[in-house]
């Protein structure tokens, strides 16, 4: 690989996140890639990538730029970025990270970014998260209803089961804007879009796995069966919600009857 690609593609990747463009960061990564968000454990396919960056964008603004140089081999780029707020930078949160890149052709297969995360108490004490939410116009009496609302359509319609589920499909089910939904579940539930919906795909998990049933013979097949696109997705959000592995978690239950 020729220096001069790698940095050029380093360049338009950050450009980017600096634009605030879904599209444009998905752009890099290939069709069948995925993101890995190391602090967080997440895998992202390029679809529910730019779902996830659709609602970050939503968020405070920062400015990412590369530190130092860029480097690379035959099919892999790595660099080092800070992320800095550009709204009140004294009192914002500065964090460092590094991304390592498998390229397929011109694309990346693969993108992994290692950061130091941010607590929710951090976040929710931010005086940035406080300022978009406040400029929301989403006032508590709202959010209330917009969440029975959306309890009751995952509880009833189990819109939790479509693997292509999103923030702005779920948003123009609910007959609200995305910036409202966003904020009704972060800061009225105090957790992401993804976690709400998996812990409902997870409680479904359970059910089946606790019923003995030989429908889904495989761990594979219960994770299709409840949303999840990948056995990697499901086994990180099982283990983060239940503390075990689905195949441990079908063992004890097994044993127990």
């Amino acid at each position: 690989m020729r220096r001069a690609f790698a940095v050029s593609f380093v360049e338009s990747y950050v450009n980017a996140w600096n634009r605030r463009d879904p599209n444009g960061v998905v752009e890099h990564l290939h069709e069948n890639g995925r993101y890995i968000d190391a602090a967080t454990q997440q895998q992202l396919t390029h679809t529910t990538l730019e779902t996830e960056l659709v609602e970050y964008f939503q968020g405070a603004v920062y400015h990412f730029e590369v530190l130092g140089a860029v480097l690379h081999n035959a099919e892999t780029i790595a660099f080092q970025y800070q992320a800095s707020p550009m709204e009140q930078p004294d009192k914002g949160i500065v964090w460092r990270g590094a991304e390592f890149i498998t390229l397929q052709g011109s694309t990346a297969q693969e993108i992994s970014d290692y950061y130091q995360a941010l607590t929710p108490d951090e976040v929710i004490k931010s005086t940035l998260a406080v300022r978009r939410y406040a400029k929301s116009g989403l006032h508590t009496e709202a959010m209330k209803a917009l969440l029975k609302h959306l309890e009751q359509l995952m509880t009833t319609d189990k819109l939790y089961l479509d693997p292509d589920l999103s923030l702005p499909r779920l948003a123009e089910r609910l007959g609200t804007s995305v910036n409202h939904l966003s904020q009704a579940i972060n800061a009225g539930l105090e957790m992401t879009f993804f976690d709400y919906v998996n812990q409902y795909r997870i409680n479904e998990a359970m059910e089946i796995l606790s019923s003995g049933s030989q429908r889904y013979p495989a761990i594979l097949d219960v994770a299709l069966s409840v949303g999840f696109n990948s056995t990697s997705t499901f086994y990180t959000a099982f283990k983060k919600i239940n503390g075990h592995s689905p195949a441990k978690f079908r063992r004890a239950q097994s044993h127990s009857q």
